[in-house]
């Protein structure tokens, strides 16, 4: 029933920390999610510096799904995208043949609170690898819910129990923010051939096995999951149908190994699009690491 357990590796920022938790070497992808990021749980003072703000980068080949539970970010890009996210709501950027794009935190700057979301990245299926670049963002009050003895639901994204996301996807798939009180149980269902869920607070019971807040567990294919709430418990459900392996190399995202080289060499020639004409700092793609020396 369970394939694997993933831990999140928390990794610092710059300004504050995330639980990163896909990729991992022994699971790259979940049906068409190659990347996904718990941001915080983290608390902020008002006044605090920029450093925290992510600044501006370039992607390809994917699209970015932003989703808070608590705090709120402004969203810029290059193809003239200026768009907050607060909880519930989706920010769904898709990079396609190449954008850039900034987060920063300026009401959290300007009022001090908490921070607590999760940003996956969706590889693009071959075909739609070059499309052109595109931002859209999608109200809370669009999304489809359920709340029935103990378990509220909202489907995110893609299709799961009979519902659909008004999310614009490009690839079957599901992705569900579940909240369930202590005692609460609720199935998984074998739609899919690719699923997991990802712990983002309390505990919960699976299979006679209880997991915790930054615990994803990936299943395998062909069985309804039951879970239970042990606690207050909020979990996320991914997945879907794989569409093939994928090449990751900073923020790129490829079935190409050429084409990550010539978006590396764009990036450091300047040739990608900046998001605004404020945003002069962006973030420089990392030097390779140097040879070995072969006498040492």
């Amino acid at each position: 029933m369970i394939e694997l357990v993933i831990d999140q590796r928390r990794k610092d920022l710059g300004g504050f920390e995330v639980g990163r938790v896909l990729p991992f070497a022994k699971r790259r992808m979940i049906g068409p999610f190659i990347f996904f990021d718990h941001m915080g749980p983290a608390a902020f003072e008002p006044g605090f510096g920029r450093e925290v703000d992510v600044r501006p980068h370039p992607h390809i080949g994917l699209s970015t799904l932003s989703y808070l539970f608590e705090g709120e970010m402004t969203h810029r890009d290059s193809v003239g995208a200026v768009q907050p996210i607060r909880p519930g709501e989706v920010n769904w950027m898709t990079a396609g043949r190449g954008i850039t794009h900034s987060e920063r935190f300026e009401a959290l700057r300007e009022h001090g609170g908490r921070m607590n979301g999760i940003q996956a990245w969706i590889a693009l299926p071959v075909e739609d690898e070059e499309t052109d670049p595109a931002f859209d963002h999608y109200g809370a009050d669009t999304l489809p819910t359920y709340d029935n003895n103990g378990l509220w639901a909202r489907l995110i994204a893609g299709q799961a129990y009979g519902a659909s996301s008004p999310v614009r996807t490009r690839s079957p798939m599901f992705y569900v923010h579940w909240q369930l009180k202590p005692g609460a149980e609720a199935d998984l269902p074998a739609e899919y051939p690719e699923r997991a869920a990802y712990v983002a607070q309390g505990v919960v019971e699976v299979d006679g096995r209880q997991f915790h807040e930054g615990q994803m567990m990936v299943f395998e294919p062909g069985q309804t999951i039951r879970f239970k709430a042990v606690t207050d418990a909020i979990v996320m459900l991914l997945g879907g149908e794989p569409i093939g392996p994928r090449l990751i190399e900073w923020n790129f995202v490829s079935s190409s190994k050429d084409r990550l080289e010539q978006a590396k060499a764009d990036w450091r020639a300047g040739r990608m699009k900046l998001p605004d004409a404020d945003d002069q700092e962006f973030i420089p793609l990392p030097e390779p690491p140097p040879a070995a020396n072969p006498m040492s």
